[in-house]
């Protein structure tokens, strides 16, 4: 059995989806007021890009706007994010919990790696006390380059991880694993995108198929 799995937040353990739109309907209505939106809120584009640094998601979203505005937005937004989540208005993905006892309970590491930044991943940790079972979460705020590779880069310093594999929904998860040469598992979940997927070693379309497929994922394939 591997010794660590690396798990993405948004879109793999987290079901985003419930809040997400509640919670960008609130930071262009905010917008709104500011006199700085006139249009639909953006939420296709949003689910679109998901999976990059909010950063990123700013300048994706507001292209017209000066990095001020982009910055307010974006702490509005977090903090709308954080509330819906203490308020339960958010899910984790259907298993997480049975999954993380699995591997816990079979020797196995946990750690979060994610674009989502510090305080709303320890909102979601705390919230669902994922902490009995996650050795450590990592945000990409840790990491200057906002490079996702290079944060999981980090935890395999951090922790001397020899074997591992890295979990998420999105090509940044999938690039993360291959630039580690760590397995990609690719969840085919509500924000996964066909061809991203297509470049994962293994797809799931339930967390709860890794207590089949952990035990067996092949040493070789780590070489």
């Amino acid at each position: 059995m591997i010794q660590s799995l690396i798990f993405d937040m948004d879109g793999t353990l987290f079901q985003t989806d419930k809040i997400l739109e509640i919670s960008l309907d609130d930071t262009f209505n905010h917008l709104r007021l500011l006199n700085e939106w006139d249009a639909e809120t953006p939420i296709d584009k949003y689910r679109n890009i998901m999976g990059v640094p909010l950063p990123k998601v700013w300048e994706a979203l507001l292209p017209n706007h000066s990095n001020e505005i982009r910055m307010q937005a974006d702490a509005y937004f977090l903090n709308r994010l954080i509330e819906n989540i203490q308020k339960g208005k958010g899910a984790l993905y259907p298993n997480v919990k049975e999954i993380f006892s699995y591997l816990k309970e079979n020797g196995c590491s946990i750690y979060i790696a994610s674009n989502g930044l510090k305080d709303y991943l320890e909102a979601i940790v705390s919230y669902y006390r994922l902490d009995n079972w996650i050795t450590e979460t990592f945000s990409i705020e840790q990491i200057e380059t906002l490079d996702k590779s290079d944060l999981v880069k980090k935890i395999i310093k951090k922790y001397d991880i020899k074997q591992a594999a890295v979990v998420g929904d999105r090509l940044s998860d999938i690039n993360a694993a291959k630039n580690n040469h760590l397995i990609a598992v690719g969840c085919n979940f509500d924000f996964a995108q066909e061809h991203e997927l297509a470049q994962a070693d293994i797809i799931i379309d339930d967390l709860i198929e890794l207590k089949t497929i952990v035990p067996t994922i092949n040493n070789s394939l780590f070489i």
